[in-house]
């Protein structure tokens, strides 16, 4: 009887997900039902604070290392849908926060992707996905290509990148006519924009501006270079009339000095001119 409990808890056991160190849960990875060899994948609930955004919920993140060059977004998607329903995958090189990269461009201005191991960000629907993943047995491996969802590689995946690689001309007209139609609307709308701020910091005869109460949670904005200037010329030139010039004898005395001295420079000034126009004087006599 003992040699069978053994059995039966070791069995048991291989059916249980495996956890390291790190809080990491393994899952195997097999790129087809006839491929003897496992790859290994290492999932963790993604829980950073500071990378706490609307495109990575705390709650409905999984973060997964190691994941091999042949699985693309649409691969990866395929693979932890069986998990629960899945709202966005993203692939990176490193680990990091989720950066904006501006306007959507399309994947024919993308610059070539690096060809390696990567590390990936599962967005699920629902938190259950999540903990569907981390319960999976680790002797389950996750199937990569089957016949239902082929997964190219090799010669076939060569040729089928060389054949995409050949754009429509119509296709990539659309594609740039559409890119150029939302440049031009966030130009005016940037245009607009300052356009508006302007008119909120325009001052008024004193140097006084308008504030209005903004929505909850704007911060407010400081004074933009030109009004600042306009600020800094309007206090020189009430300071300049408020002075007594030439009231005290030493203001007269001083002021008698640099007139004298500006009268000097500007005399060899005009020594100096006369020279250079001599020097230069030639002869002609027709």
């Amino acid at each position: 009887m003992a040699p069978s409990k053994k059995k039966h808890a070791s069995s048991q056991e291989s059916s249980q997900a495996c956890v390291i160190p790190g809080g990491f849960t393994v899952l195997s990875l097999q790129f087809s039902p006839e491929s003897a060899a496992q790859h290994k994948l290492c999932v963790k609930e993604h829980r950073v604070r500071s990378q706490k955004t609307s495109h990575r919920p705390e709650d409905r993140t999984l973060f997964v290392l190691n994941i091999p060059p042949y699985c693309s977004e649409a691969v990866v998607k395929y693979l932890f849908s069986q998990f629960g329903a899945v709202q966005s995958v993203e692939l990176r090189d490193h680990p990091g926060a989720f950066q904006h990269s501006g306007p959507q461009l399309s994947k024919f201005f993308k610059p070539a992707e690096k060809q390696g191991f990567k590390v990936g960000y599962i967005v699920f629907q629902n938190p259950s996905g999540i903990t569907a993943a981390k319960s999976h047995p680790h002797n389950i491996p996750l199937v990569v290509s089957t016949e239902q969802h082929p997964v190219k590689i090799g010669v076939q995946k060569w040729i089928q990148q060389y054949t995409e690689s050949f754009i429509p001309p119509d296709k990539l007209q659309r594609t740039v006519d559409s890119f150029m139609q939302n440049y031009d609307t966030q130009k005016e709308k940037e245009i607009e924009r300052q356009k508006k701020e302007a008119e909120e910091q325009q001052e008024d005869e004193e140097g006084w501006v308008k504030v209005t109460r903004g929505s909850k949670g704007t911060k407010a904005r400081p004074h933009s270079e030109a009004a600042n200037q306009r600020t800094l010329h309007k206090e020189s030139r009430k300071k300049k009339r408020k002075e007594l010039i030439n009231f005290y004898t030493w203001q007269h005395r001083n002021t008698q000095k640099e007139h004298i001295a500006e009268l000097r420079k500007k005399f060899e000034e005009d020594k100096q001119r006369i020279a250079l126009l001599r020097a230069q004087r030639k002869f002609r006599p027709y």
